[in-house]
Parts: structure tokens; sequence; C-alpha cells
């Protein structure tokens, strides 16, 4: 029976080891790892250690130097007797055999790679340890292994000697910053590298590589100035140098958890690394950026300071999400970031809130950790530290930052510890706002505005719905960005104001109006919550068009779309006119912020329109967004094509200006092709194939995979040709025929699952 482990059960280690050094002899079915631990007891009364194991076998026992008979195990744990002792030299040797490992977790062979994966509860599949998140050890280690076979040694740390002993070569390698398990790492292979350096703040130069198969190096160069972005990011707004003298990511294909912030040697799945303009979209660079710049900042929120016992997994997860957020907003367009950030949380979260498998992001209780590297972690997570964040403003949330750093470089944090730091440093009272770690489910504020003699208020009714063992909630403490606007042209506003929403019930005063005024509620999505508000005749149109938050205006214009399909699939005449008059008015800001424009535009998805109805049609939900897409496409046809004619900007051009541009045109050219335009499959064949990057080209054969023309079939085989030897880039074929709204979708899907290159 399954194991269920609390929170509230925590106890501290029994033993700490404030040293450890691996000798590792490396073979590909078989790996001899000898560990010795300086052990020290941290209880007054005698207590054994106990070291974890998976699946290992230990082949010989020493303490101090001696053969050691005194232990036992436990299942598939080691314990040891070490008597009266406050301190010992622990010496286990092991045998492992990494070809066989075919879970991925620990130390296994790939491609005659060796490479690791410890987090969670890897490392114990390694050697005997404690693998826990509070015990935290200086690593030396030494590696050696055939020169043919394993010509590249690395570790975390630096690198401090190497040599050679006959066909073999040995490198050591040391890590003097103390590191729980779960961060330790080791590749060896015949690989490749990408080398550049960064000068940090202090005036160290620092050494970066990155690490690939022969082949994949001009592919790096992306991923590279990402890394170097992402330490100067990290210095400037959050004062954190890096600490050793090498940086090093090694990207292999078959590495199963996307990317790992070991210390000092990340390791990442070559989907996150690769890319360049032939075979990667803008949102394939923007994930490169955004995951190398996650791992990064692990540096920090994860590994100065890691995370005492994994139900603190937020700590270091949800914290490194808000600032890879960040990050990326600030290299790119802020609002298409958010906007970008909340549809996934909506579409990941949100579902996890309202169902049985609802939690905190601070679980109680788990029975298998991996279970819950859940977006409500992450994501949630993210959105919690945001929200502190907002209310106490960058400056107040920089000094809260630097205190939690301060306090805890070197430890094993709690969330709590994050939260006090953030009380402290920035002088606020988060008390109740201490609920977010404790309550699973989605708040959710009732709106309804009330008028007493031209002065307006918003009366807030507060909920937070009833979860798997969570019958009883309490409000929770929230922040709420708000503004009012008057549509008669009377000029009279509530310009953006942050309130703080603590009640179950709350008024807020508006001001003044001479009429009911447009009201733009949680501008910038301040709190992670779902909104109740009955809107007034115009009132969505007009803030899709003028609101001056652009995450409010994109809600607006979506909420006007989805009212409008919801009213269509229901049967009841939907206010096409207002929609397309309301992104006719969008467009014209097009050359200001074409990604924002592009994603203004866009119709709610047809899973999101389904989630809004009480019984969903999916073949009405599709028929009426189709007619309502080919209805704007045809009356703004003009305004599609305009764009259209000009020219896409070159592909190797990734400002935030180009990359808006190119995804507006793709949005334009399914527009047009909805209207059933005589010259639309044409038209998207010339893009197709006059494309310089992949961008453009998926999105051409994107759009023609919905119909049916001879430029579909044209165009499908000339990709896979070019492709078929890129796994990576062949997905997105196989996924543009997956996700085409042609009838006979399903049968292709099948076919597709038959494919020999399908994997």
């Amino acid at each position: 029976m399954p194991v269920t482990i609390h929170r509230s059960d925590y106890r501290a280690p029994d033993w700490s080891i404030p040293d450890i050094a691996l000798d590792f002899a490396l073979g590909i079915n078989a790996t001899k790892v000898s560990a010795v631990l300086s052990v020290v007891r941290s209880t007054d009364a005698p207590v054994p250690l106990l070291l974890r194991g998976d699946g290992l076998t230990p082949a010989a026992v020493r303490v101090d130097g001696e053969v050691w008979n005194d232990w036992r195990m436990d299942g598939s744990d080691l314990i040891v007797d070490l008597g009266q002792r406050t301190a010992a030299t622990v010496e286990v040797d092991t045998v492992i055999d990494p070809a066989s490992n075919t879970q991925l977790s620990g130390l296994y062979a790939s491609g005659g790679l060796l490479c690791t994966q410890c987090e969670a509860e890897g490392f114990r599949r390694i050697t005997f340890h404690p693998d826990r998140p509070d015990v935290l050890s200086r690593y030396k280690v030494r590696m050696q292994g055939d020169k043919a076979a394993f010509p590249i040694l690395l570790s975390n740390g630096n690198c401090i000697d190497k040599g050679e002993e006959g066909n073999d070569h040995w490198a050591l390698w040391e890590d003097p910053w103390p590191k729980p398990s779960y961060l330790f790492a080791l590749v060896a292979g015949d690989l490749v590298v990408n080398k550049d350096s960064f000068t940090t703040m202090s005036g160290r130069a620092v050494e970066l590589g990155i690490w690939v198969r022969d082949g994949d190096l001009d592919c790096t160069g992306h991923a590279m100035q990402a890394l170097k972005d992402s330490m100067a990011w990290d210095e400037r707004v959050y004062g954190r140098e890096y600490d050793l003298d090498l940086f090093n990511i090694v990207a292999v294909s078959d590495f199963n958890m996307g990317a790992m912030e070991n210390k000092g040697l990340n390791v990442f799945n070559t989907r996150y690394i690769l890319a360049d303009p032939d075979t990667a979209t803008d949102v394939d660079y923007d994930g490169v950026e955004g995951v190398v710049a996650h791992e990064y900042f692990h540096n920090w929120s994860g590994n100065r300071v890691t995370c005492r016992d994994w139900f603190q997994l937020s700590l270091k997860e949800g914290f490194t999400v808000f600032r890879d957020q960040n990050f990326s907003a600030d290299m790119g367009s802020p609002p298409v970031k958010r906007i970008e950030d909340v549809r996934l949380l909506r579409a990941a979260q949100f579902p996890e809130d309202a169902g049985p498998l609802a939690h905190p992001i601070r679980p109680d209780s788990f029975q298998e950790i991996s279970n819950f590297y859940t977006a409500t972690i992450y994501n949630k997570g993210a959105e919690i530290i945001r929200m502190m964040a907002t209310m106490v403003g960058p400056e107040r949330f920089r000094k809260g930052t630097d205190l939690y750093f301060d306090r805890h470089d070197g430890e094993a944090a709690t969330c709590e510890d994050f939260v006090r730091a953030i009380e402290d440093g920035a002088g606020i009272d988060l008390a109740q706002f201490r609920r977010w770690y404790e309550q699973a489910g989605t708040p959710r504020l009732k709106l309804s505005l009330v008028e007493d003699g031209g002065r307006w208020s918003l009366d807030i009714v507060q909920t937070v719905p009833p979860t798997p063992g969570q019958p009883e909630k309490q409000p929770m403490m929230m922040p709420l960005r708000l503004a009012a606007f008057a549509m008669d042209g009377s000029g009279d506003t509530l310009a953006d104001t942050l309130f703080i929403v603590t009640g179950a019930t709350q008024r807020i005063a508006l001001g003044t109006f001479s009429a009911r005024p447009a009201l733009s509620v949680n501008r910038g999505f301040s709190a992670p919550i779902i909104v109740d508000f009955e809107r007034g005749p115009g009132e969505l149109a007009w803030l899709a068009a003028h609101d001056d938050d652009p995450f409010a205006r994109y809600e607006a214009s979506q909420q006007l779309m989805l009212d409008t399909l919801v009213a269509a699939v229901s049967g009841k005449t939907g206010d096409n006119q207002a929609v397309i008059e309301a992104i006719g008015q969008t467009l014209e800001g097009a050359a200001n912020d074409p990604a924002f424009v592009a994603e203004a535009v866009l119709l709610p998805s047809e899973a999101f329109i389904g989630d809004q109805m009480v019984t969903v049609d999916p073949d009405a939900t599709r028929r009426e967004r189709l007619a309502l897409q080919a209805a704007i496409g045809t009356a703004l046809e003009s305004e599609w094509r305009a764009i259209l004619a000009g020219k896409a900007p070159p592909a190797t051009d990734l400002s935030r200006k180009a990359k808006g541009s190119r995804r507006l045109r793709g949005v334009a050219l399914a527009y047009l092709a909805a209207t059933e335009a005589d010259d639309a499959p044409a038209l998207a064949f010339r893009i197709f194939s006059d494309a310089d990057g992949m961008t453009e080209r998926q999105a051409a054969l994107a759009t023609l995979a919905h119909g049916d023309s001879d430029e579909r079939v044209a165009a499908l085989d000339i990709f896979y040709q070019r492709y078929r030897d890129n796994p990576l880039v062949l997905d997105k074929w196989f996924q543009v025929q997956a996700w085409s709204l042609r009838p006979d979708a399903v049968d292709a899907v099948k076919e597709l699952a038959q494919h020999p290159d399908f994997t």
C-alpha cells in the first residue's frame, strides 16, 4: 500500500552531511560508485544513520576507514549503526547499471551518453543517501572513463583537475556551495560545445558552455544569448550574481524532464535549446529563452536557497516561474506575455482547482511527490508571488526578496520563510494572505454596481468553493486593480487604482459619474480569480476599443466574442456587428503593437467556449465559431489583405515588433481563408513557398491544412520531404494535420498514428 506522507510530520534530519566525495568508474552497463559521506549527528542521543536506496546493493561499507559490519538493509534502505559517534566518515560502494535504468531517474545511459536526473528522489538510485532536500552538502566528484567512449566528463561546480590513465581519463569537479542531492548532476559522452563568457557585476569572468551532440552546434546561438540576457537581468532586477567560474548546459534529445536546474550543470531536452530560423518558430524561440531563464534563475531561487521538504516545492517553482515570466515580459511584449500566462493558467490550473485533485500550492500530504509537479504548484504559485509583488510595489518587493536571500542563503527554507521575509522587508501584514498557501480552489468575486445620487460604488461578494477535504473556506486577501470610465464622453473617470479585498463582502467607492460607468476590473489580472459581473449595454464593446489597460482591453474583446458565440450556439442571435467593429478599431493599432493586436482579435478556442456552457454542443460550437470567423474575415477583408500585402520581416529579426508582425500576418491569413475567397489557397501557398523562416511557413501550412485544396496536398508533401529527417520539426507536420478543422480530421489522426515517422 502507498504510504501517505504528511507535512505536519516533518522533523529535521538526525544527521547532516557537510561534505560528500563521489568517485565514478564509468561504464554503460556497469558504473562503480564510491561515496564518502562526512556525517555529523544532529541529535543528543545516539541514532542510526538512515541512507535511502532504490535498487541498490552495498558492495562494501566502511566507517572511519575500517570495514564496517554493523549495518542492515530495511527494505531498499541502508541503516548504519554508528554507536556513540557524533561524527564519522562513512564510505559505501555500489555498482549500478545505467543501461538498464529505463526509469531515466538517477544515472542512465542513452545513445552512448551517461546522464543523470535526480529531482525529486533519483539520487538514491545512484548511491545510498538521505536524499532529502534539507540535507545540504559540498560535493567533490571524480569521474573516470574510457577516453573514446566518454571524451567529455561534466559535473557540478568547477573542474579543478584532470588527467589520463592509459585508455582512461578522469576529471575532478568541486562545487563549493552546499546543495541538496536532487541538484547533483553528471554527464559523460561525446559532445561538442559552444563556448562564450559573461562578466558579472563584480567583474568576475564566467565561462559559459552549451554542450550538444555533433551536428547541433549551429542551433545553440539563441540559447547562449538567452543565458547571457538572463544573467544580466537577474543582476539588474534582483541583485543576484552568478557564483561559480563555469556555467554549463547540456542538451540531449532523450532527456525526459524538459529541463533541470542542477547547480552549474543544467540539463535540457534539445527542444528547449536548439533553434534556428529554418526550423524554429517565434514561439519556439520564446520557449527557448523562457526555459533557459527559468533554469538559470533557479541558481538563487532553488539552489542557493532550496526547499526544506517537497511540500515547499512552490517556494522554488512558483517564485522562479514568476521571475521567468517577468524576464520574458521585459524581453518581449509585456501585455502579450501576461495574456499568454493567464491563458495557460485558465486552461491548466483552473480545472485542477475545480476538480477532484484540487490542492493548495503547499499541500498537506502526498503519496508520490512526482504527482505534485502541477500547474497549481508552478503557475498558481507564481500568481501568489505576483499578488504580493503587486500589493507592495516593486521597490518594497525587492527589499523583501533581498531579505529572503540574505536570511536563507545556503539553507533549506519554507514558504512561510518567504512570506515572512516579504512582510518584514516590505512592511505589510500578510496574516490573512497566507490562506492562499492553505486553501485550494479558485476564488470567485460577484460584482454589482450601486448608484446613490450620482455616486457609484462596487459591491463585492467573495466565495471560495469547497474542494476535496476542504468543505469550508475563509475569504482570501487579494489585490484588485480597477478603473472606471464614462462612456458618454463626459470625462468622468476613476484612474487605475489598487484595492485590497479581504472580506466575504466589501464595498468600494468609485466616485461620481453622470451615468453608469464602464468598469475595467482585475486589470493586469491582478488576482487569479473568476469575476462574475453583468455588463451594461455596449460596455464590453466600449472597453474593447478604449480601455487603457492592455490586458483588460483584451479581456473585454474576448468576452464580447464569447458572449456572441455562446448566444449563437444556444440558438439566440449574437451581436456579430459589435465584434466586427471592436476588431476593426483594434486593428488600427497594429502598427504600434502588432503582437498585442494579434492576440486581441483572435476568437476564443472551441474548448474555452465549451467551458462556459452548461451543456456542450461541439458541433454547434464549431459551426458558429467558423461562421463568426468567416463574418469577420469578410467584413474586414480589405484590412486583412493590407496586412498580408506588406513584406514579412526577415526570420532572423527577433525583435518584439518583427515577431508581432509575423504573428499578425498569420492571424490575417486565417481570417482571409475563412472567407473561402477563391485566391486564399494560392495566397497561403505563396506565403508558404516564399517564407524564409518557420513562423511564416508553419502559419501558412496550418491555414492550408484546414481546407481542401491542391495547395494543401502540395504544401504538406513539400514540408514532409524537407524535414523528414528532423524529428522535432516533423512534429509540426503531424501537429497541423491533427489540429485541422476538416471533417475527416479524426480519421487522419488515426492514419498518422501509424506513420513510420510518428514517435
